[in-house]
């Protein structure tokens, strides 16, 4: 259960702040939601049911900046996970966005860069939809990591590289 104020990370929309919990009906049941607003604070409203697990998975506390420092000290021991089958690789990765672990996003990340790496010596570029998940992991992960380091996501990368393992 979260409280009014929690700082979270709601999947891809971001790190959001839970201006309320509140009773609605928005579909001819009322239901209690968590109402959550973007920080830094954009137009958007988000409302996530209170009951609905499968909403409530995409919802985490935001890491600490020790969490983001042990994460950062793991990520070279993440294998990649580089699946040949474009549409087992899509649904793997689209299940990797969705759940927002981590753990995840990190070995997906690498894996996709290694991959990039790899097709660059011979010419070639990552397809768009590879491209476009590398992207939204990054975003995501990057958006957490700068929130709790307190520091720009553009800041991220530099950060990692200077505190590998």
């Amino acid at each position: 259960m979260y409280n009014i104020n929690d700082i979270v990370m709601y999947g891809a929309a971001g790190i959001c702040r839970i201006n309320a919990i509140e009773k609605r009906n928005f579909s001819g049941k009322e239901l209690e939601y968590y109402v959550l607003k973007h920080i830094p604070p954009d137009k958007n409203t988000i409302y996530v049911p209170t009951d609905n697990a499968a909403a409530l998975d995409k919802m985490h506390t935001v890491c600490s900046r020790n969490e983001v420092d042990r994460l950062i000290a793991n990520m070279n021991a993440a294998r990649p996970l580089w699946i040949d089958d474009n549409s087992e690789r899509k649904e793997r990765y689209s299940g990797i966005i969705k759940r927002a672990d981590k753990h995840e996003l990190i070995r997906l990340i690498k894996t996709l860069y290694l991959k990039r790496k790899e097709l660059r010596k011979e010419s070639k570029k990552l397809n768009a939809s590879d491209e476009s998940y590398l992207k939204t992991a990054e975003n995501m992960l990057f958006e957490e990591f700068a929130f709790a380091l307190g520091i720009e996501p553009s800041e991220v990368v530099d950060y990692i590289e200077e505190h590998i393992a």
